[in-house]
């Protein structure tokens, strides 16, 4: 199975809808929310050279945010790099 982790805040808009597309897919993740722990944004920052939340990561690929996981969802690449355990 894939290893999909998300790193977000609470209020963010993006990573809403982004969590709401996996969910729709029926894909389980771990959320990492950077506003209660303020040193996972480092570390998210470190693993995806960006600062802006979310941050999505498949099978230890960063996938990028919301916009990015829409598109690679659309184009098919998603459940390519999903059926790459």
């Amino acid at each position: 199975m894939s290893k999909i982790i998300v790193y977000s805040s609470a209020h963010c808009p993006y990573c809403t809808m982004a969590k709401q597309l996996l969910d729709r897919k029926g894909l389980s993740y771990d959320e990492i929310r950077v506003d209660q722990h303020p040193e996972k944004r480092e570390e998210m920052m470190q693993k995806s050279q960006r600062r802006t939340v979310p941050q999505i990561f498949v099978n230890g690929n960063a996938v990028g945010g919301f916009t990015d996981l829409v598109e690679i969802d659309r184009s098919g690449q998603l459940d390519a790099l999903l059926a790459k355990n």
